[in-house]
């Protein structure tokens, strides 16, 4: 049964890398050029701001967009905060005047994760009951 699992997983996991790179090659040339990713991290116990991990253009924002997505890393689109968060060097923690705009995004990702977990145990209780 946990192997079934597994494997609908990944083959879950290796579709939307698909889709995600087929996406990304259906970009024009000057479309790939302008592609931009920004990765933040937030670690709550450490009680700091969210650092900025990864940025860049082009070639290296695909790759920051695969790993999040062969990693499960929930991705937002927000091209104005993009522009502000890619002026900040990498490690660097994100400054106080943008703190309740990422705030806001960082909640409502944390918000869909928690409701992914609890979507996830309901189908496995209802597994077991059905059983």
């Amino acid at each position: 049964m946990k192997n079934q699992r597994k494997d609908q997983i990944l083959k879950k996991r290796k579709a939307l890398e698909k889709k995600l790179r087929s996406h990304i090659d259906e970009l024009s040339s000057k479309d790939k050029e302008n592609l931009q990713a920004i990765a933040i991290k937030y670690d709550a116990s450490k009680k700091k701001a969210p650092t900025i991990v990864a940025s860049g253009r082009g070639r290296i924002a695909t790759e920051i967009l695969t790993l999040a997505e062969e990693n499960e890393i929930p991705m937002i689109e927000d091209e104005k905060l993009s522009k502000l968060l890619s002026s900040l060097k990498i490690k660097s923690e994100i400054p106080p005047h943008l703190f309740k705009l990422v705030a806001e995004i960082l909640a409502f990702i944390f918000f869909l994760e928690q409701k992914a977990k609890n979507r996830l145990k309901l189908r496995s209780k209802f597994k077991r009951i059905k059983k």
